[in-house]
This record gives structure tokens, sequence and C-alpha cells, in this order.
């Protein structure tokens, strides 16, 4: 039988495990390609940010794989906040 020590243990390591995972995959949920053309398949809720220059300071164009249709995925595009370092 394990002591409640060991036990806290395993408790301990299992949530740092539990939060790292949970960290990784919220960090990668957003992939940043510098052209449209360089995204070749989109899933349906998918979101890539394009860093082309085409919406205003401060924004990034976002692209969501918004609906199913027979053919694919249809994209709709939107300039969004750009989140990142803050500058002075």
């Amino acid at each position: 039988m394990m002591t409640s020590k060991a036990t806290r243990r395993i408790h301990l390591l299992l949530a740092a495990v539990g939060g790292m995972a949970a960290s990784m995959q919220t960090a990668s949920a957003i992939e940043q390609v510098p052209r449209e053309q360089d995204i070749i398949e989109l899933r349906l809720g998918q979101r890539i940010q394009v860093d082309d220059g085409s919406c205003p300071t401060g924004q990034i164009k976002e692209i969501l794989g918004a609906t199913l249709t027979a053919s694919g995925v249809t994209r709709t595009r939107s300039c969004v906040p750009r989140f990142g370092t803050k500058k002075k």
C-alpha cells in the first residue's frame, strides 16, 4: 500500500503533466504563415494567421475554415488584432 506522501507526489506529477499538455495545445492553436498561398489544407474551425501586410497597422489577416461544402471547407478572411509583445 502506498503512503500518503507517495500518493501526493503522484498527484502532483500528473497535475504538472496535464498542465503542460494543456499549455502546449493552446500555444499551437493558431498557426502563422507569411502568404495565403502557403495554406495547403484548412480544416473546419481551424484558424491561420497570414502576415502579408494587407491589414492595417496592429492587425493581422486571419483565415478561418468556416463551413463544410461538397467541394471542401469554405474560407473566410478578416483582419483581427495582432497579439504580441507590447512596445512602449
